[in-house]
């Protein structure tokens, strides 16, 4: 006795909530993920928390990381730093001329760049140079097995490779931010004086007048931050780097990326907290024009 063929409706149907089914387990897969990551992430940072507190590098170890993150990032940093100085000058100042506003164009230059544009882009260097390096280099040495050979011999692979390059990325991404802030300053200056024509007294005036320390402070203490969570993310990336070559450059590429993205979030958070701690100290504020 022959079977009744199945329904062209019913047949639609059942495809359809098999896709559904699958869809959820995917979202519910990459959920899963996710949080083991986020998990695995938090146990490396305390890790490295728990070494940074218990026992710093010696200097040896700790001077070529400071050299590596600081000395060989500042050319990249200062060029990178002058151009946007004068980029600033050649977008701003059309604008501000047909408010016959020239003069104060070196405040909005130079606020732009103590407060945003110095931190982030120093860290944006810092990231694409020194993290994604850290990441391929810690991911070389865990697919040929490198650190597992420091944990047998008694090695503590957190202590020894992380930590350095923590504190190198710490405490130089202040120095980079400096430097970017300065060479910002000087080619917007150059460009907006030499090129266009407006008035140095008044433009380094204004700069004096609306451009404070607390604008200085805020953007170079941000950028600690930043350069805590490059390092942060690149050595973890580095560190579970799996699969051969190919692994390490997923490592390399995630760091960047995921860095970047750590930035512009930071940025925002600690944005709003400093603009809410600049309403308390200072409630009048400056206005620009």
């Amino acid at each position: 006795m022959s079977q009744p063929a199945i329904s062209a409706p019913s047949t639609a149907w059942s495809r359809l909530l098999h896709a559904s089914f699958n869809w959820i387990a995917d979202v519910g897969e990459m959920v899963h993920d996710s949080l083991v990551s986020l998990g695995m992430f938090a146990v490396f940072a305390g890790r490295l928390a728990y070494w940074l507190v218990g026992s710093l590098p010696r200097m040896d170890t700790l001077m070529p990381n400071l050299y590596q993150v600081g000395v060989r990032s500042l050319p990249v940093v200062a060029l990178t730093g002058t151009f946007i100085g004068m980029v600033l000058s050649v977008q701003s100042y059309a604008q501000f001329q047909q408010l016959g506003l020239e003069t104060r164009l070196g405040a909005v230059i130079n606020l732009s760049l103590v407060r945003e544009l110095g931190p982030v882009l120093a860290a944006t260097m810092l990231a694409g140079r020194v993290g994604s390096a850290m990441a391929a280099e810690l991911g070389t040495m865990r697919v040929t097995e490198q650190i597992d050979a420091l944990s047998v011999m008694g090695v503590n692979p957190i202590r020894y490779l992380v930590v350095p390059r923590f504190l190198a990325c710490f405490l130089m991404i202040p120095i980079l931010t400096i430097m970017a802030d300065f060479m910002g300053v000087c080619g917007g200056f150059f460009y907006s004086v030499m090129l266009l024509g407006i008035d140095s007294f008044h433009y380094l005036d204004n700069s004096a007048v609306f451009v404070t320390g607390f604008d200085l402070v805020s953007g170079i203490g941000k950028s600690v931050f930043f350069g805590a969570a490059i390092a942060l993310i690149s050595c973890y990336q580095g560190f579970n780097s799996e699969g051969g070559a190919e692994g390490v450059g997923k490592a390399a590429t995630s760091s960047f990326v995921y860095s970047f993205v750590g930035i512009l979030v930071l940025d925002l958070i600690l944005g709003i907290a400093i603009q809410n701690l600049q309403d308390v100290l200072y409630p009048g504020g400056t206005k620009l024009l």
